[in-house]
């Protein structure tokens, strides 16, 4: 009888007894004419037979029939069902038990639908612990660990408490930011190279695009740790060839990089010094770790293949047989601390104005302060409008430890790049602050001074 543990995040969904990881699938299901194939088989006809194949259930975990038509008398949870029953008939002996590493896309309800599942399968789990707890199996001292994680359609970040465990703080699920938006832009910066090189369109057959796709992760490797990547497509016999700047790969992914560090940054309040502790998947993805280093600050801590399901296994505390299955949130840690510079310099320009509308108000080390009534004494920018949403005393902005700091102090919220700030957070040139209901915005710019006269 052996504990077993699954990941449950679609990229690629593992099982590991704790020592070697068992199966790795991702979660793709296809609809073909002999019946319901998921996993890498459906992987691998994802573009030659597109309109087949389902990749959002998951995610999406629900009872309803689905809408495609194709799939219209099955639910999500049917073809859950079906890949969960084929990995654990695939891995599992008799008697041995399950502890779920669940992603943070799933709210209670596809938890709830979840556990339905495996009990119709006879899967004896024994615990369900949220994947980023699970993965944070030591302690950051002088920091703030910060868990980032890809899915196929979103990002995951979850912020960690630390009183004595790993617990869960509060996460964010940023949505256009995963695994297939990044193989997207990807796939057409590789296909626009193989045009101008080669005058070859591999976008222009399902079959030469299924070759991309099945390529893409090799690529990715080799991008991560060399400044070009040589590519080859063989199509009825004739080899086409690309080169690709590792850097063009990098920026072509900026837009999709620039949501999960704005998403990231309001998870971390001024004064803090993050501990980003990136999956091994999110650490394949060329310059993402660089990009996080460069603008959120901080240290990068990158996990090994599997140490999320891993982590759960070393220290899953089972459940009484009989007993609920319920979400948990913290688990102690089993790894040596580790020490983290708490040097906050990092690469983003400080901003010097803040402007609203054509004026721009400086800031300085006294305090800036928004809202609807000014108190005596104190610089005051002046929204000239009265509007929902705002405080009297709103939020402030000034020059702290050599860093710009928005204060929220009010019970509406401030937001940084769209996104409310927790307590307070640190401001780069090109940020967009927003006040108020429908809202006032304020860019955050820099100004140069001008010598002499």
């Amino acid at each position: 009888m052996t504990l077993l543990a699954a990941h449950l995040n679609d990229p690629g969904i593992l099982f590991t007894d704790g020592e070697r990881i068992l199966c790795r699938e991702p979660g793709f299901a296809l609809l073909g004419d002999e019946g319901l194939t998921t996993g890498r088989e459906a992987w691998a006809s994802a573009s030659l037979e597109p309109r087949r194949i389902q990749n959002r259930y998951w995610a999406d975990l629900r009872a309803e029939p689905l809408v495609d038509n194709r799939f219209r008398h099955l639910t999500a949870a049917d073809l859950v069902s079906k890949q969960l029953e084929q990995l654990w008939n695939r891995v599992s002996k008799p008697g041995d038990r399950l502890a779920l590493a669940v992603p943070g896309y799933m709210n209670n309800d596809n938890l709830g639908l979840l556990l339905g599942i495996a009990m119709d399968l006879d899967i004896p789990v024994v615990a369900m612990v949220d994947a980023a707890v699970a993965a944070t199996r030591r302690q950051y001292i002088n920091a703030v660990p910060v868990h980032v994680d890809l899915a196929l359609h979103t990002a995951m970040l979850t912020r960690l408490l630390q009183n004595g465990q790993a617990q869960f703080e509060r996460g964010a699920v940023v949505e256009a930011s995963g695994m297939l938006n990044l193989y997207d832009v990807w796939l057409r910066t590789i296909a626009e190279t193989f045009v101008q090189q080669s005058r070859f369109d591999p976008l222009h057959t399902a079959e030469t695009e299924q070759v991309l796709q099945d390529s893409i992760l090799d690529w990715l490797k080799i991008a991560s740790s060399q400044d070009s990547v040589l590519m080859e497509v063989d199509y009825r016999g004739i080899k086409h060839s690309a080169e690709i700047e590792s850097l063009q790969l990098v920026s072509a992914a900026e837009p999709v990089y620039q949501n999960i560090v704005s998403n990231l940054r309001a998870l971390i309040r001024a004064g803090e010094t993050p501990a980003i502790q990136l999956s091994d998947r999110a650490a394949r993805m060329p310059g993402l770790a660089d990009t996080l280093k460069a603008r959120v600050g901080g240290e990068i801590f990158i996990l090994e293949p599997g140490a999320t399901a891993r982590g759960l296994v070393a220290r899953c505390s089972e459940n009484r047989p009989g007993s609920a299955v319920t979400l948990v949130r913290h688990l102690p840690w089993d790894q040596s601390p580790v020490h983290v510079d708490a040097d906050q310099e990092h690469g983003a320009a400080r901003p010097t104005h803040v402007l609203v509308g054509n004026s721009a108000t400086a800031i300085d080390s006294s305090m800036l302060v928004l809202g609807t009534h000014p108190a005596e004494s104190e610089r005051w920018l002046d929204l000239q409008q009265d509007m929902p949403g705002v405080s009297r005393r709103h939020c402030e902005i000034a020059f702290a430890n050599g860093q710009c700091v928005v204060t929220d102090r009010s019970r509406y919220g401030t937001f940084l790049n769209g996104h409310r700030v927790d307590g307070s957070a640190v401001l780069q040139v090109g940020d967009v602050l927003r006040v108020g209901t429908p809202g006032v915005e304020m860019r955050m710019i820099f100004v140069e001074q001008q010598d002499g006269p």
